[in-house]
């Protein structure tokens, strides 16, 4: 999880109207705003999954946002966290657990064949390309959220 955490001219009424009037037009994203009163608002946004086969195409990103009012009252501080979508984890633990329980086969059985061994490792090889393929498109996305946010807020 990555935080990013800034300061922005205006109130955070302001702020909140803004996002929802930007980013509502926008198709695929789903934001969530929710306000305690004037001077806290958290948010959420989101690329809506439509289907179960674009998770390979959209980025998994979830952002998770809080502006509160600043000392002087025309600035608003603003802490952004961007976080990985539960679902990208859950891919990656199903393989994990699938490739160890490959492994618990071979040594707790008798099997001496060679490609039970090739299938762990496969398994293995997936679940790191995986990672490291998830970690590569997480950055990338942070960057290109970072880069709507800047242009939505306005600074």
């Amino acid at each position: 999880m990555k935080n990013w955490n800034f300061k922005v001219k205006n109130n955070p009424a302001e702020i909140k109207n803004n996002l929802q009037s930007s980013l509502a037009s926008v198709h695929g994203f789903v934001i969530d705003i929710k306000s305690d009163n004037s001077s806290r608002i958290t948010f959420k946004i989101r690329k809506r999954l439509l289907y179960a086969w674009y998770i390979v195409y959209h980025n998994n990103l979830v952002v998770n946002g809080k502006l509160s009012r600043a000392d002087n009252q025309d600035e608003t501080d603003v802490h952004i966290s961007f976080g990985q979508n539960i679902l990208w984890k859950f891919v990656i633990l199903a393989h994990l657990s699938l490739g160890l329980s490959f492994i618990a086969a071979i040594v707790l059985g008798n099997n001496s064949g060679n490609s039970m061994y090739l299938l762990a490792a496969l398994t293995f090889a997936i679940v790191l390309l995986l990672w490291f393929r998830l970690q590569k498109k997480h950055k990338n996305d942070v960057e290109e959220y970072k880069k709507l946010l800047s242009e939505t807020l306005g600074f």
